[in-house]
């Protein structure tokens, strides 16, 4: 399946962005997620919640979007001392990280979509990475993955394509995005139904969805809607 996608989907603002990206842009578009056993485990109840309102919402899209994949990869959870993965407080670490950043975590999702996507046919992977508006995280970077493309490549000796649509917009150009992709109808759906809190709250609801309001991806996606809806 020359045309054929598959999205790295955690039903999060960004990925459900890029999501609806891929489907106005590729023949056959699937999804994978990944179980690594962080604290936010709310993000893998709503994956299956946003998917069946895209499908219910744009038919277009529904008759496009194919199977969901979801991968266990407890393991990193377990050798992983961040603050998604562990009970302990958000915070900057001496290496000017901060504590939420899992070592590896990105580097081994587009290794294990690679692996799919190739028993799958699909050439392209479409993950929702980003370098202006994120927390510092290296493995969000576009050198860490023009040169994980490379190494995909290399390695299973194929021709992957890895797509970052956002990787140089900010959060507030990301709401103008979904908006071009599926007009207020996709605006809504992300706000309602997707995930992005890290404290995995779904009990306060935003103007610009559902978290807590003070976690690191709370704040990123509330000021990029403050500044969308201004605009």
């Amino acid at each position: 399946m020359p045309e054929a996608a598959l999205v790295l989907f955690s039903a999060g603002q960004d990925s459900t962005t890029c999501l609806a990206w891929a489907l106005e842009r590729f023949d056959h578009v699937e999804t994978i997620g990944f179980d690594y056993g962080q604290r936010h485990r709310i993000e893998l109840e709503m994956r299956p919640k946003v998917l069946a309102a895209l499908r219910e919402s744009f038919p277009a899209w529904s008759a496009r979007l194919g199977g969901d994949h979801l991968v266990d990869l407890g393991i990193l959870g377990r050798i992983s001392e961040t603050s998604l993965t562990r009970d302990v407080e958000i915070a900057m670490q001496d290496n000017g990280l901060p504590n939420s950043f899992v070592p590896g975590r990105n580097l081994l999702f587009l290794t294990f979509a690679a692996a799919l996507a190739y028993r799958r046919g699909a050439k392209h992977l479409v993950t929702g990475v980003c370098e202006t508006d994120y927390s510092g995280y290296p493995d969000c970077r576009d050198d860490t993955i023009k040169a994980m493309q490379v190494a995909l490549n290399l390695g299973m000796e194929t021709r992957f394509v890895v797509h970052t649509p956002l990787m140089w917009i900010d959060k507030a150009a990301t709401w103008s995005l979904a908006r071009e992709l599926g007009g207020n109808a996709l605006v809504e759906l992300i706000r309602e139904d997707t995930h992005s809190c890290y404290q995995g709250d779904r009990a306060h609801r935003h103007d610009w969805g559902f978290g807590c309001g003070a976690c690191p991806a709370c704040e990123l996606r509330a000021s990029g809607y403050q500044k969308f809806v201004a605009a």
